[in-house]
């Protein structure tokens, strides 16, 4: 059994990124806790805590979860999924993070908005604080992205981490899942010249993808000046529907995620990103 954290504000991006993982997960068992965060001094108003996105009333909380699960129930029913509604009141990473370790979170999921544009890209920063300082397994989901089961997916890497067991069994479940292709990508401004452990990580990975996805993943050098236009280009010429990373390899991640002047965590494109914790 899966247990799938969706934090939410009732938005339309919120609620993309719901759909979107219950039908990457259709054929799971799971759990989804739909958790909304509102701030503290709203914990003792009554029927007055949140402005809902599609209407000038004001209602409550009780009432948007209400309607929220009207929503769900008008989906096709799935005996697989169970649904869970959560309410808490403070601050937002230290509830995200206290209800990943309560409720014992294998997946938070968010949404985004925008997929192009510097300003319409920037991730909100309760989803960037989430994939960067709570040690759990997010994906990302632009309220543009479709909604379909992903068939190729992207891993860009520098081969400069040695893979993990967690990090190979969520690119295991994802490929599973999904039955998709995955392409691993290395990204460079010059011809590469590997550090031993950089050889040694690569086959490694290799020799893991050749004993389950045999036909399904492939390794692919790009040349290019920037890595985070190289990432993007690619993502387009071959028709990637994920990307995926890990979280601990902070100088690519840094490269494809962070505009350097200002710090701003940024993501151009539609397509979800898996970011995978240890």
């Amino acid at each position: 059994m899966k247990h799938i954290l969706i934090p939410t504000n009732f938005s339309s991006s919120s609620w993309n990124a719901f759909e979107y993982a219950i039908n990457l997960f259709k054929n799971e068992q799971c759990i989804f806790y739909m958790l909304h965060i509102d701030e503290l001094r709203n914990s003792d108003i009554q029927g007055n805590s949140l402005m809902v996105m599609t209407s000038p009333k004001k209602i409550s909380t009780k009432e948007n979860l209400q309607l929220l699960f009207k929503q769900i129930s008008n989906l096709p029913s799935n005996a697989l999924h169970q649904f869970i509604a959560l309410e808490e009141y403070g601050n937002f990473i230290d509830l995200v993070r206290k209800t990943v370790e309560e409720k014992k979170i294998d997946l938070i999921v968010m949404g985004t908005k925008g997929t192009l544009g510097i300003k319409s890209s920037i991730i909100s920063s309760n989803t960037g604080n989430v994939i960067t300082k709570i040690a759990c397994n997010v994906l990302a989901v632009s309220e543009n992205t479709i909604i379909k089961t992903p068939s190729k997916i992207a891993f860009p890497t520098d081969f400069n981490l040695f893979y993990t067991y967690s990090i190979l069994n969520s690119i295991t479940e994802i490929l599973e899942i999904s039955k998709a292709k995955l392409d691993v990508i290395h990204m460079t401004q010059s011809k590469p010249n590997f550090s031993n452990s950089q050889v040694i990580n690569q086959a490694y990975l290799d020799d893991y993808l050749k004993e389950l996805f045999t036909e399904r993943h492939s390794f692919n050098h790009i040349l290019g000046k920037n890595v985070r236009d190289s990432i993007l280009k690619y993502i387009a010429e071959n028709k990637i529907e994920m990307l995926t990373m890990v979280a601990k390899n902070l100088n690519l991640f840094q490269q494809v995620f962070f505009n350097n002047p200002v710090e701003e965590l940024s993501y151009h494109t539609s397509v979800p990103l898996l970011v995978m914790h240890e």
